[in-house]
Formats: C-alpha cells, sequence, structure tokens
C-alpha cells in the first residue's frame, strides 16, 4: 500500500533472504514455528492504521463501562467461569480489520472480530525486527504505534503481565504450552519477563491460593497471564484443578470474564459505519435467500474454528444452539498487496493496552494475509507469499 517501497521489495526479493528470516525467528524463539509466515512484510499507509486504531477505540467506548451492555453480557459468561473481582476495562484487547475499497474508489476498514483476551504480544516485534534485519530494511521504518520504541514497548509489556510482583510469582497459563502454535510468543515472554508458560492441569489449589512447580520447589501464584481458551478446555474436556469461582488470592493479566463480554457476541451491538451488518441467529426470523453474502460464526472459537463463508442453508438449519452463532454480512477484501503470486488481502490486528483508569492505547498490529476465503494461516495452505505478517509505516 505504499507503491515505492512495495515496488522495490518485490524487485530485490531473494528466497536466500526469506530462509534468513525463517532461520532468525526460530533461532530466537528456540523453537521451530508451525505456521507459515508470508515471504514480504506490509507496508501500510499510516492514515488507514490510525483509522483502524481510533475506529477500535471508538468501538471499545460503545460498550465497555456501558451499564446496559454489562448487563446482558453477564447472561453469557458460563457460571462455572465467572471469575470474581472483575477488572473495569480489559488489560489486553484486540480489533481485526478487514479493507474495503469503498464506492469512492478509497480504502477503508471493516471490522471483523474484536476480543478482550491477549495474542502475540511478545512475538510479533521479534518477527518484525527479524523481517527488517533479514531483509534490510529501513532503520526509520516504524512498525509500533502510539510513538512507541521498542525500549517503552516491552516496559508497558512487563508492566501489564508482572503488575508489582516478582517473575517468580506471575506465570502464563494455558493448555499444553508447548505444543501450542503459540509457544514461540511463550519463549520471548519468559525471555522479557522472566514469567514461565505453565499448563493450567499442573496448578494446585490449597484455600484461596494457587501454586505451580518452579525449579522443583512449589512457589506461590500472585498473578495470572492468562492465555487458556474456555472453548479449547471444553473441546479437550479438560477440568482446571481449581475453582475458577472461588474468591482466589490471586490477580489476572487479563482477567478471563472479558474473553466473553468482548467477543463475536458484542458485534451485533454496534453502531459504526466500519461494522458490518450482523445478527444474532436465533434472532433471525427469516433466512436470506443470499447466503453466499453471509458469514456464519460460532460466538467462542479461535483460529477459524467453525466459521462458514457462504454457507448453505442446510449448515444453518444443522446448528441447534443457535443463541451461540451469529450471521455476519460478507465483505469482500479488497486484494491490496501485490506480489509474483498475484494480488493478496490483509487482515490487520489493532492491538491495545489497557490500564484501569486510563484509556486502550494501540500498541501493535499482527497481519494475516491470504488470497482464500478466510485470512488465517490454516486457511491458506499451499500458497506462497501468504500467511503471517508484520507491518511497516512511515
Amino acid at each position: 500500500m505504499i507503491p515505492d517501497l512495495r515496488q522495490a521489495f518485490n524487485a530485490n526479493f531473494t528466497p536466500e533472504a526469506y530462509a534468513r528470516f525463517l532461520a532468525g525467528i526460530d533461532s530466537l524463539t528456540g523453537t521451530h514455528i508451525p505456521f507459515r509466515h508470508n515471504e514480504t512484510p506490509v507496508f501500510m499507509d499510516e492514515a488507514l492504521l490510525n483509522t483502524m486504531a481510533r475506529s477500535g477505540q471508538e468501538l471499545l467506548a460503545q460498550v465497555v463501562g456501558n451499564a446496559r451492555y454489562h448487563a446482558l453480557s453477564d447472561a453469557i459468561i458460563p457460571a462455572q467461569y465467572r471469575v470474581r473481582n472483575e477488572a473495569a476495562c480489559p488489560l489486553f484487547v484486540q480489533a481485526d480489520f478487514g479493507i474495503i475499497r469503498n464506492a469512492a474508489g478509497t480504502l477503508e476498514p471493516r471490522l471483523v472480530e474484536i476480543q478482550g483476551f491477549p495474542s502475540l504480544y511478545a512475538y510479533q516485534p521479534v518477527m518484525a525486527e527479524t523481517y527488517r534485519r533479514a531483509y534490510s530494511l529501513d532503520p526509520t521504518l516504524k512498525t509500533l504505534l502510539s510513538g512507541l520504541d521498542l525500549e517503552s514497548y516491552w516496559a508497558l509489556l512487563r508492566h501489564a503481565i508482572l503488575g508489582e510482583q516478582e517473575p517468580e510469582n506471575v506465570i502464563l497459563l494455558e493448555i499444553d504450552p508447548e505444543h501450542q502454535k503459540t509457544a514461540c510468543d511463550f519463549h520471548i515472554t519468559e525471555q522479557v519477563t522472566g514469567v514461565k508458560a505453565v499448563c493450567i492441569t499442573k496448578i494446585r489449589q490449597q484455600g484461596r491460593k494457587l501454586y505451580y512447580e518452579r525449579d522443583g520447589v512449589l512457589t506461590p501464584i500472585h498473578r495470572i497471564y492468562n492465555r487458556c481458551i474456555v472453548d479449547e478446555l471444553e473441546r479437550k474436556g479438560i477440568t482446571a484443578p481449581f475453582d475458577w469461582t472461588a474468591d482466589l488470592d490471586v490477580e489476572w493479566a487479563g482477567h478471563p470474564n472479558w474473553y466473553f463480554r468482548l467477543s463475536k457476541f458484542t458485534i451485533p451491538f454496534f453502531d459504526h459505519s466500519h461494522v458490518p451488518r450482523t445478527l444474532f441467529l436465533d434472532r433471525v426470523e427469516t433466512i436470506p435467500e443470499d447466503l453466499d453474502n453471509w458469514v456464519l460464526k460460532p460466538l467462542y472459537s479461535f483460529a477459524g474454528l467453525g466459521v462458514s463463508v457462504g454457507p448453505t442453508r442446510a449448515e444453518v438449519d444443522a446448528v441447534t444452539d443457535r443463541q451461540n452463532w451469529i450471521l455476519q454480512e460478507r465483505v469482500r477484501w479488497e486484494p491490496v498487496i501485490e506480489t509474483p503470486h498475484g494480488p493478496t488481502q490483509v487482515e490487520v490486528r489493532i492491538m491495545y493496552l489497557w490500564f484501569e483508569g486510563g484509556q486502550p492505547q494501540p500498541v501493535n498490529t499482527i497481519i494475516r494475509t491470504g488470497r482464500g476465503k478466510m485470512m488465517g494461516v490454516d486457511h491458506n495452505k499451499g500458497l506462497d507469499w501468504v500467511g503471517a505478517s508484520a507491518a511497516f509505516y512511515r
């Protein structure tokens, strides 16, 4: 989207530089990363990035702190996962946007979804800098938002994860973390903060306190950086060895209730020009005839699980728990990245940190690119110049 940078990159691209990039991220994370990375970073227009960041803030202002929405979203938090001492705002929040070309011929964003749950906050800056080194990109090109540099970004992230606690008393909570696709992020998180990733099955509860074993020593947990997704727990039949609903003596870096409160459930409540029409499936009286122009989505899933683009009537009719699904107007993304394999679409995740008493601060982006119906790396297999990427702007 910055034509001169795109043309120069494509003209100078070599497979050897891409191999250096892939080897570099494996080396820095200490693991082989299983998901595909695009051969190219994305050169984003700063004004478009700023529009997305501002739109996310406007959307959050419509629901967070809204008493009516808070009461309605109470009903979607399962009783067995309702955690006490909820924070007034989500510490980690992200808004995903695709890009369209409007009737005037200009590019503008459309919301895909919003989530009150952390993602690759530690990995993404490392991946971007690895692109920069492997391809000898202009050192003045920026990747972080809100005027942050790497030093100030890492300081903010450490504060978000650690709070006022010592690293040994903070854990990154996950399910079998070493076998997650995002293990690369866990490794960088430990390098930056000293916080270890711990499988939820290894936690012990004694009264109101939680413990884990660190270097052979039973160690108290004072704060949890929560990366544990409830629907994965349910799908794998895992019962946590502690009571989510108990009055636990622990802080949450990313309170679990916000995973439910800010989700696909939220989208029908937004009133914004950058949000496509979205309907709760159980409130749809007449199924649209033009289902090819709609997307069927479960409210709670990740990595695109269960999503059907242009569903059939049979797929819609087969849904039994209709209150847990939405129909969203299908938006045709504009292919904005010129590559040797053809124009490619991009999805931009604006990542925010939101400390209580402040406002959601955009800090970074996650980029996904593709030429398939969906943008996730699982939906573009067998293709080149697609996959995870990083945004650079000037």
